[in-house]
């Protein structure tokens, strides 16, 4: 299994063993607490013929001097000092994970010539380092080829220098628990699916009590009950049952309205009969990765303690083919009492979110939903994968949620809804059908999830293009991206918590 690194904090100190990671803006050199790591100067000697000019992210590298104990020296460039983000440093602490190779013990000198980086900063960093560490290798079997027992490979350990470790370690505290939400929803979302079906997941969910989350959840028994066809007809060709977990986090004011978020969690996607191309049909193990992201979101906001009422609703259940499946043509009645034509059992994800958006407007009357899903090929022609789709019915909540994607560059770009599309789901055997025509088709399914959800403020992040396969950066290199978890806990830390 995959090692984390292990961070801790220390003021300056010339390191004794181990890697040496050094840091310098554009055209600043090293700073004095750099220098006193290698009096020789043997790796600003190394910056003119490596062409290294500490241009953001740029690295050259040297070994140490003989009289030394170091393994190495490395230089990492930081860019212009007054471009360094939140998310830059986090950038930056990735590029040092992708420079540790079999390092045991690093030193990272956290300074830099006009500028002293702050404990947030360090804490920052120290993030990026854990999120580009991350692999998912638990199911890779390595033998020592002497003993033929597996490796135990010992985590890297990693001192951060800086020049108020108290202030770096309290801020990692805080970062720490949102990193954990990060890996937690990545891991759920690289599990294979025969590991992680509806029940296997709701009882990850359950997890989350160890952190203080109340969670309850709902079998097919209870939801029937509730009136939720739409969901069940979508689960109802595996004979792996449907689940609901509900979670709720109570860090706010007694009688203060929770804010809601609402996640599809389809474990598997073979589009039923209306079924997938055999080809790439293996990535939909990651259909839910809008469930994933609430479920780490909900570990990062509990970890963290954060001082707001939050909900966390995911719908689970596996798209599967039998004699049970859901033929394209039928009927089914949703919570709403609205009815709905299924024509293509490949467009579930809707189905799955129509009445779980349902419930949570009905339960909790939220101050706003946000909903995540993998729903649809569409964005991913009209946005690629570096930007989310992002529709919504209230303009504040979705400048909020443009600047929270600004902040942690999860990135959203703002689609349209209108009465023009809505119509095109209307149906003649029912109250709407589940598919439109053959354009727009993120915007039709935007205005689907649109009819169950009230008069209540509400948001739909389309995260097909982000949550899994998106293209590798500096923090993340796991096909799984956990896409969301930051996104959504700077949304709540900015403008919710009181």
């Amino acid at each position: 299994m995959n090692q984390r690194p292990t961070i801790a904090f220390a003021r300056f100190s010339a390191p004794r063993k181990g890697s040496v990671f050094v840091l310098s803006a554009d055209e600043g050199g090293l700073s004095d607490a750099a220098n006193a790591c290698d009096p020789g100067k043997t790796l600003e000697r190394a910056f003119p013929v490596a062409e290294f000019t500490g241009k953001f992210a740029g690295v050259v590298e040297v070994l140490a001097p003989e009289a030394t104990s170091l393994d190495r020296l490395v230089a990492i460039g930081a860019g212009k000092v007054s471009g360094l983000d939140d998310y830059a440093w986090l950038k930056l602490g990735g590029t040092i994970a992708a420079s540790l190779r079999k390092s045991a013990d690093v030193a990272v000198v956290l300074d830099l010539v006009g500028a002293s980086p702050s404990g947030k900063d360090a804490a920052s960093l120290a993030a990026g380092i854990l999120l580009r560490s991350y692999a998912f290798d638990k199911y890779k079997t390595r033998k020592d080829k002497d003993e033929g027992k597996a490796e135990a490979k010992k985590p890297v350990k990693i001192t951060i220098q800086t020049a108020d470790p108290a202030a770096a370690k309290k801020a990692f505290t805080d970062a720490e628990a949102v990193i954990d939400g990060v890996l937690l929803a990545r891991d759920l979302v690289n599990e294979p699916a025969n590991v992680l079906g509806p029940v296997e997941f709701a009882a990850r969910a359950k997890e989350l009590e160890a952190l203080g989350v109340k969670v309850e959840i709902l079998a097919e028994k209870e939801m029937k009950k509730l009136g939720m066809g739409s969901l069940l007809g979508v689960a109802q060709g595996s004979p792996r049952g449907a689940r609901m977990a509900i979670m709720q986090w109570n860090g706010g004011k007694p009688k203060d309205s929770p804010v809601a978020f609402v996640g599809k969690g389809v474990t598997f996607d073979t589009g039923g009969n209306s079924m997938k191309p055999a080809s790439g049909m293996e990535d939909m193990k990651g259909d839910m990765g809008g469930a994933a992201a609430v479920i780490g979101l909900m570990h990062a906001l509990a970890a963290r303690k954060a001082k707001a009422n939050i909900v966390g609703i995911i719908g689970l259940v596996e798209n599967a083919v039998d004699g049970h499946a859901q033929r394209p043509g039928d009927i089914v009645t949703s919570m709403s009492g609205q009815t709905i034509e299924v024509l293509n059992t490949d467009a579930e994800g809707r189905l799955v979110l129509a009445d779980a958006l349902w419930y949570c407007s009905d339960r909790f009357q939220p101050k706003f939903m946000v909903n995540l899903a993998t729903l649809t090929g569409a964005i991913m022609v009209a946005l690629g994968q570096h930007y989310a789709g992002l529709f919504s019915n209230n303009d504040d909540l979705a400048e909020k949620l443009t600047a929270a994607g600004q902040a942690t560059q999860e990135r959203l770009w703002r689609m349209p809804l209108g009465t023009e599309y809505d119509k095109l789901i209307d149906s003649k055997n029912a109250d709407m059908k589940n598919i439109g025509g053959r354009y727009g088709g993120a915007i039709i399914a935007a205005q689907f999830l649109q009819r169950f959800v009230k008069d209540t403020p509400w948001a739909h992040l389309d995260i097909a293009g982000t949550a899994m396969g998106s293209p590798s950066n500096e923090i993340n290199q796991s096909w799984g991206s956990g896409f969301g978890v930051r996104l959504l806990d700077r949304l709540v830390r900015d403008n919710y918590e009181q």
